[in-house]
Order: structure tokens, then sequence, then C-alpha cells
């Protein structure tokens, strides 16, 4: 049996050598997994998980990398030989992938400076949606209708980003027409009133509340909030209904367009 492994495979490789470097190798596997695994572990409450990922990702490429290095010798291969091969073929499929190439070093680029997070309300070359993902080469996007968008990581970094999550409170505003025959500042004062009562409504920034413009059909007033953004959209959604019912409940009327016509008789003979 012993005699076998020491029996010649190919060349001066034995079947010993295979045996070794296949147990080299795959030992290299189990070890950058149960790594990976420990890290994560260790780390996840001190990272971020893009850079955690991508940190994960090259250590195990590392151990895999060393180990092939160090198998090499054992089937009959030569590192130096096939370095400079490498070399030739990495040149080569540089100038062919550029494209490719541009991505990486954006996504090292987002990552350093990480102008948006796995998790952020985004808006990036017009796709408006939260982070899922951010690789090397590309950024993931779950848009709001529920589609996963894939974006280059080169148009991400070249791209205007609007982060919408970033800032953790938000402004938003309402325009609440009123007749002209009503009270402006007593519609003022009821949407002061139910901003100071809700809960999730900033006192700093404070709210403002004033008339912006006599319209044709009605006076505009401006109505404007700070809420945090986790709650941003809902308490929008909250206040706007009730100010609608409270103004109405004051008798305050909300009017449709009109405009008035002036027409001159005319005899008919």
């Amino acid at each position: 049996m012993f005699e076998w492994f020491e029996q010649t495979a190919y060349g001066t490789v034995t079947w010993s050598n295979l045996l070794t470097a296949a147990l080299i190798f795959f030992g290299a596997l189990l070890f950058s997994k149960l790594i990976s695994i420990q890290l994560r572990r260790s780390l996840k409450d001190k990272l971020s998980i893009e850079h955690l990922s991508l940190l994960l990702k090259f250590l195990s490429y590392g151990i895999i990398f060393i180990s092939i290095l160090w198998i090499m010798p054992m089937v009959g291969l030569e590192p130096s030989g096939l370095m400079v091969a490498g070399g030739i073929v990495a040149l080569a499929v540089g100038f062919a992938s550029q494209s490719i190439l541009g991505n990486l070093i954006s996504g090292l680029f987002l990552m350093g400076e990480r102008p948006v997070k796995v998790g952020d309300m985004v808006e990036i070359a017009g796709n408006l949606g939260t982070v899922e993902d951010i690789q090397i080469i590309s950024t993931a996007i779950l848009t709001l209708d529920g589609l996963y968008v894939r974006i280059p990581n080169e148009t991400v970094f070249t791209s205007n980003i609007t982060n919408f999550t970033a800032n953790p409170v938000r402004r938003f505003e309402f325009t609440v027409g009123i007749s002209y025959a009503d009270d402006a500042d007593k519609a003022v004062a009821v949407i002061k009133d139910l901003a100071a009562a809700h809960p999730l409504i900033l006192i700093n920034p404070p709210p403002q509340v004033f008339v912006d413009v006599l319209g044709e059909s009605s006076v505009d007033i401006v109505a404007r909030f700070w809420a945090p953004t986790s709650n941003w959209y809902s308490v929008r959604m909250e206040l706007l209904w009730k100010i609608k019912v409270a103004i109405e409940a004051e008798g305050i009327k909300i009017p449709f367009p009109q405009r008035v016509l002036w027409t001159a008789d005319r005899e008919m003979g």
C-alpha cells in the first residue's frame, strides 16, 4: 500500500505528492471557511457589513492563493514561470476589461468613502430604493416596486447620489389652500397646535407655518416640519390627514380652483 503511494504518477511527481497537495488544498478551504466564521462572529459589531465582507473575501482568497503556491512544486509546477505567464495574461485581460477594472477601483473608493451603506434609502442614476449589497464590482438596490437593480460601481461613483436616510432627521412640507373668506391666522394656529401635539414632530428645528402665496382661488399656507427619518413617511401621511380634518372642523374651507368670468350684454338686432 505504502509502496504504491511512492510510485510515480507522472514525471517526478508521485501519488504521495498528489495526495499531500490535495489534502493541503482542501485543508486551506476548510481553514478559510472556519476563520471567516470566527471573524464574522467577533467583528460583526465592530465593522460595517460591507467592510467585514470585503475583509473576509480578501482573507479567504489570500489563504487559497498561498496554499496554491505551496502545492505547486508538489504537482510539478514552477511558481516563477506561472507568475510571469500570469502577469502577461493579466495585462492582456486588463486591456480587454477596462470597465471591470474601473468598477473594481470605484468599489474600493466607495467602501472607503462610504457615501451609502447597506440598508440606506437612496436614489442612484434614477434608481430609487434600499441598498441591499455593496460588492467590489457592483451595488445592488431593491427598488420600491420590489425589483433588484444591479448598478456597476463606476456608475455609482460617478453619479449624483441622494441618500434619504444618512441624516437622522428629515423635513417635509405641505401647501394648504384656504378660502379668502376664512381666517388665515386661525388656520395657521390650528396647524401649529397639531404639530405641537404630535410626539414625533421635532421642536428643533422648529416648525414653520406661514402664508406663502395669495393665489387665484385660495390663500396658500405652507407648513414645514422635521421628523425622525425612520418615521418620516408615516408622520407625513398622518399629519396631512389630521390637518384636513382639523381645519374643516373649524369651518375653514379648502376651495376648489375657480375662475370668475364677466360678460357684457349685447343687443340682438
